[in-house]
């Protein structure tokens, strides 16, 4: 890998710190242990840090992959119509009031929406049989639909639903339930994995379906597996902690730029610059209004948008 690959580890750390220090309440060092034990507050905040740190690099990888075997730059998590399922699952449990008897009721029913939105993606596309773009019209044509019933359903919420399905949509980190970022972290291990392993394969095939033929490539069944995986880590995130949109878009492209297009060698670049933006995105939902949190998936909206605008008009002018 590139020298410069070696300076994401300790910007990390040093982001993760800035993290647990920085809040509505400022926390010195020192302060970190009270009465021999590590205070509250900062276990929380090393809890969203975590969720943080994981959820920007399964986004990144999923992101990443999504855009090889479409091969569209502008392809992300949510383009298969993910956002719109888990969101529909999600707001479901909570208008019918599913929480009430069961504390993981929300996250189970938006991992389920979002794994039935790929589940009929998949059918529809006949798994990618009919090329790229049947794939892709797919998506968003089932996101479309799924967000239509989001819309009627909340039509007919309460003022306290509407608030609460509002602020899972917009993404957040206030509840994360550590019980689900283990799993989480499970499939972001096995996707870094399996992408490490068959980098060569996405290399051949991000030139295109007949060259990677050539290569002795099978893209139909590569891109089977890497839309399940990357499907199954973006429906992890939104089950965690709601729908943050841009990680997926803007992150492979600043890793691919700074550490090339092996993805060989690019795993671990993604999954270290995804945590890390995202950590960073959080410690500002905080900080910018320390009396009222802002919501992650605003922050990433507008610094992601910004950034991904920057990125486009370089290429444009390069």
């Amino acid at each position: 890998m590139r020298p410069s690959f070696y300076l994401l580890i300790p910007l990390a750390l040093a982001v993760l710190f800035g993290g647990v220090m920085f809040g509505a309440e400022f926390i010195a060092p020192a302060d970190f242990w009270r009465d021999g034990a590590l205070d509250v507050v900062v276990k929380i905040r090393l809890t969203r840090m975590a969720a943080a740190f994981v959820i920007g690099g399964a986004l990144a990888l999923s992101g990443a992959g999504l855009q090889v075997v479409l091969r569209n730059p502008l392809a992300e998590p949510f383009t298969l119509g993910i956002s719109g399922g888990a969101g529909l699952g999600a707001a479901t449990a909570l208008i019918l009031g599913w929480r009430l008897g069961n504390v993981y009721a929300v996250q189970f029913s938006a991992l389920v929406g979002a794994l039935a939105a790929l589940t009929v993606v998949l059918w529809v596309s006949r798994a990618g049989a009919r090329g790229e773009n049947s794939l892709l019209l797919s998506g968003v044509i089932t996101g479309t639909m799924a967000s239509g019933v989001l819309m009627y359903l909340v039509t007919g919420a309460s003022h306290a639903e509407l608030a609460s399905v509002t602020w899972w949509l917009l993404g957040d980190l206030q509840g994360v339930n550590g019980d689900f970022l283990l799993p989480t972290t499970f499939w972001l291990i096995l996707a870094g994995l399996v992408f490490w392993r068959y980098g060569g394969d996405l290399n051949a095939l991000a030139l295109g379906r007949e060259a990677a033929w050539n290569f002795g490539v099978n893209p139909r069944r590569l891109t089977v597996v890497v839309v399940t995986l990357a499907s199954l880590l973006a429906a992890a995130t939104v089950a965690l902690a709601g729908i943050i949109g841009f990680c997926g878009l803007i992150i492979p492209a600043i890793a691919r730029k700074f550490f090339g297009c092996d993805h060989r060698r690019l795993v671990a670049p993604l999954v270290l610059t995804g945590g890390t933006f995202l950590m960073l995105g959080d410690i500002l939902s905080r900080v910018i209004f320390r009396e009222r949190e802002i919501p992650l998936g605003v922050i990433t909206a507008i610094v992601g948008g910004a950034i991904f605008l920057y990125l486009l008009n370089r290429g444009r002018t390069a």
